[in-house]
């Protein structure tokens, strides 16, 4: 399917409905289990902090962007607002049958041009080192790896790479 004919039939949108977090956390839960063999741990991280966001939203100085096909949230970013001029991206996913099309790059810039506007002075993010393709996303709009943790976590042994961004 070209980028074009994918790009018509999904909306993405920058307000939740009561559905949209839980969606959220079933799909991070369910990809990285199946991709990754994490385990219900990352589930119940990613709702606490899906919870946490939902009960302390403020926008203005967090937001989230959600990529929509029909019924089915099949792509997110979050930009969760930590004080002092400082963000943190979350959530940024994109289901397997939508990756290399452009949605993701799409998503990313949304979230920037926020933290441009609010304007923050500093984004970070946590991931892990196997998520290659994500880690090029972000070095090529200038994000840099700033620290690194090997520690047993969602039921693996991980390498969590902390990735910074100056505005």
């Amino acid at each position: 399917m070209a980028a074009k004919e994918l790009f018509a039939n999904i909306i993405i949108r920058s307000h939740w409905q009561p559905k949209d977090l839980k969606a959220i956390t079933d799909l991070h839960g369910f990809l990285y289990a199946q991709e990754y063999g994490l385990d219900k741990s990352l589930e119940a991280y990613v709702a606490t902090s899906c919870a946490q966001f939902q009960n302390s939203f403020n926008s203005a100085r967090d937001g989230l962007w959600l990529a929509e096909k029909g019924e089915n949230i099949i792509g997110s970013i979050g930009i969760v607002g930590q004080g002092e001029g400082v963000a943190q991206l979350r959530w940024f996913l994109i289901h397997p049958d939508y990756r290399g099309q452009g949605l993701g790059r799409i998503l990313l810039q949304k979230a920037l041009d926020f933290c441009r506007q609010v304007p923050y002075r500093l984004i970070y993010l946590w991931t892990f080192s196997e998520l290659k393709v994500a880690a090029h996303l972000y070095q090529s709009v200038g994000f840099q790896i700033k620290e690194r943790i090997t520690h047993q976590i969602w039921g693996r042994l991980l390498t969590e790479e902390k990735y910074e961004l100056l505005l």
